[in-house]
Formats: structure tokens, C-alpha cells, sequence
């Protein structure tokens, strides 16, 4: 499974395209933590209203069915940048240089191809739902109360779509890696060993400063 990684960054291009696009992910994963949030603080209101007066809030559960994409998805993009996917790597944990990016690379190829089949299949499933000409542009609605259920859907092949540009920098730096023969290269998640781990925990604990 995935371990501690470290992203290094330098002047490249591929390092300075890492850092723009990692913004962008740090707000959906930000969106993310708030939506987790805002689920929790229904379930008071819910939880609260039925037992002090039997009126639980009206549509909670199509609430968290709005929700779910944007905990479940949107922050993907932000994880993979990190390597904090869970995935197998007794084989590739052994390799090094060469044979390794070569590796990590048709790994995340193979990954891309099946996130551009899913951005395609989400944003067509997407398409069935949404309708200028219908009521709150939907074609589908929630049961309880019934919310528009497009929105929801958008937020599949768009979270989709940024976890592809992410895959395809990841393409680009393993791809130069291998090309180059990089030691360590920039833009992609490279595993740190036990006392690199150690060392970089403890720098977190003291602040940054090496004291």
C-alpha cells in the first residue's frame, strides 16, 4: 500500500504547471472537508429537531445525497498528487531508476485511460439529468424534497477531469524521469524511506526551523 511520499519541485516546467494545478486541488479538497462539515452540522439540526420536537430537518437524506460527490470525488485529484492512494507495491517498492519510472509510468497510463472513460461515462450520465427547457434545468429529482440532481452529477466528470490533468503530469514527469534517467524527479511522488520519514516528521514538530 502507499506509503510516505515527498513531491519535490524545481524551475522545470512540468514542477512549475504542479504547482499551479495543485491550487486548484487544494480548493476541492477544501470543498470536500466542508461538505463533511456541513453534513455534521445537519445531523445536529436533524438529530436535535426530532428529539426536542419531532421535526427532524425536511430532506436531510437528499441533502446527503447532494453531498456525497463532493466528499467522495473531489478530493482525489489532491490525493493522487500526494501518492496517498492505497494501491500494491511489493514488486515496484524493489525497483530503482530506470525500471521504476518505467513502471510508475504504465501504471498512471493505464490509470488516465480508465479516468478518460469515466470523465466521458459521468459527463454523458451528467447530460441525462440536465434540461435548459425543464424545471430548475433538471430532468431528475431528488425523492423527499425534491432538489435538482444535476449539479450533483457535474461535479463527477469535472472532479474526474482534474484527477486526468494530474495524471497527465504525472505521465510527463515519469515519462522524463525514464527519458533522462532523473534520480529524483519533480512533480510526481516519490516514497521516502523510515529515516526520511523520521526526519521530515520531526522538522514538521519543531516548526521548520531544524531546531
Amino acid at each position: 500500500m502507499a506509503g510516505a511520499t515527498a513531491i519535490l519541485e524545481d524551475g522545470s516546467l512540468v514542477s512549475r504547471l504542479d504547482r499551479q494545478l495543485l491550487k486548484l486541488e487544494r480548493i476541492l479538497a477544501l470543498m470536500s472537508g466542508l461538505a463533511v462539515f456541513a453534513l455534521m452540522l445537519l445531523a445536529v439540526v436533524s438529530v436535535g429537531g426530532r428529539n426536542a420536537a419531532n421535526a427532524p430537518l425536511p430532506g436531510y437524506v437528499d441533502w446527503i445525497e447532494q453531498a456525497m460527490p463532493l466528499i467522495a470525488v473531489m478530493g482525489i485529484a489532491y490525493v493522487q498528487r500526494d501518492g496517498g492512494h492505497i494501491r500494491m507495491d511489493i514488486l515496484i517498492s524493489r525497483l530503482h531508476g530506470r525500471a521504476l519510472w518505467l513502471f510508475e509510468l504504465i501504471s498512471v497510463l493505464l490509470i488516465l485511460v480508465l479516468m478518460l472513460a469515466l470523465v466521458w461515462g459521468s459527463w454523458s450520465h451528467f447530460g441525462r439529468s440536465f434540461d435548459f427547457n425543464a424545471p430548475m434545468w433538471s430532468r431528475d429529482s431528488s425523492i423527499d424534497i425534491g432538489l435538482p440532481l444535476w449539479p450533483a452529477k457535474l461535479l463527477v466528470p469535472v472532479a474526474f477531469s482534474v484527477l486526468c490533468l494530474r495524471l497527465v503530469l504525472q505521465v510527463w514527469g515519469y515519462g522524463r524521469a525514464l527519458v533522462l534517467g532523473l534520480a529524483s524527479p519533480a512533480a510526481v511522488p516519490l516514497v521516502m524511506d523510515a529515516a526520511a520519514q523520521a526526519a521530515a516528521e520531526a522538522e514538521q514538530l519543531s516548526g521548520g526551523n531544524g531546531a
